[in-house]
């Protein structure tokens, strides 16, 4: 498969990233183009937009990541909202399409909304981004103000807190400070490849219980 990119067709082959130069304007075209299709991924940073077409790899750990982020949520009998896919976007500023997000502290204020104001609405409280082709900014979730941002890198997943208007690496989350999420991950994801997603998240689940 080529890359081609006209103003009635957009194609990628697998695992290929596609840089541009363009305006807003040039985006925001693109996005009508492509529609409700979730294939390739898009991105606006002033200037340049990025085009992405994942991987099933990048797909299979993205929902096993969120299966586990559901999993801890629901062990600690906390109420959230998870949103995929979504995009983001602040005019002018920012477009991007993270893999997985969710509102813990602030379900509340997206409960029963259609669309998300991302001028006003509150931004996610946790993203969670797969990166197989180094398609992914951490500081492309910084005009969002994105409290925590999950990374999941070459097998191992980067903790990003929101600190003095600036990411930081961190050991652990904060919505999970009592759960070694790193090596959950790993290790759900593991089993997941080994096994199946069912398997692994019964695993999981017991080996959460059990850290209670």
């Amino acid at each position: 498969m080529f890359t081609v990119v006209t103003p009635k067709t957009i194609q990628l082959p697998p695992g290929a990233v596609l840089r541009l130069p363009g305006s807003w304007k040039d985006y925001q075209q693109l996005v009508n183009q492509l529609g409700d299709r979730q294939l390739p991924r898009i991105k606006y940073r002033p200037g340049e937009i990025l085009l992405m077409a994942p991987l099933p790899k990048h797909g299979r750990e993205a929902d096993v990541i969120a299966a586990i982020v559901r999993v801890l949520l629901e062990t600690l009998e906390q109420d959230y909202t998870a949103f995929t896919p979504i995009t983001m976007e602040l005019v002018e500023v920012s477009g991007i399409e993270p893999d997985y997000c969710f509102y813990i502290d602030h379900w509340a204020a997206v409960t029963g909304k259609d669309r998300i104001n991302w001028e006003v609405d509150p931004a996610p409280d946790l993203v969670i981004e797969v990166d197989v082709t180094s398609y992914t900014d951490i500081n492309d979730y910084l005009p969002y103000q994105v409290p925590e941002v999950w990374l999941f890198r070459q097998d191992q997943l980067l903790i990003y807190k929101l600190q003095s208007q600036a990411y930081s690496l961190q050991p652990s989350s904060r919505y999970f400070p009592s759960f070694p999420v790193s090596q959950l991950v790993l290790e759900t994801l593991k089993l997941a490849f080994e096994q199946n997603t069912n398997a692994a998240l019964k695993s999981l689940r017991q080996r959460v219980a059990s850290l209670r």
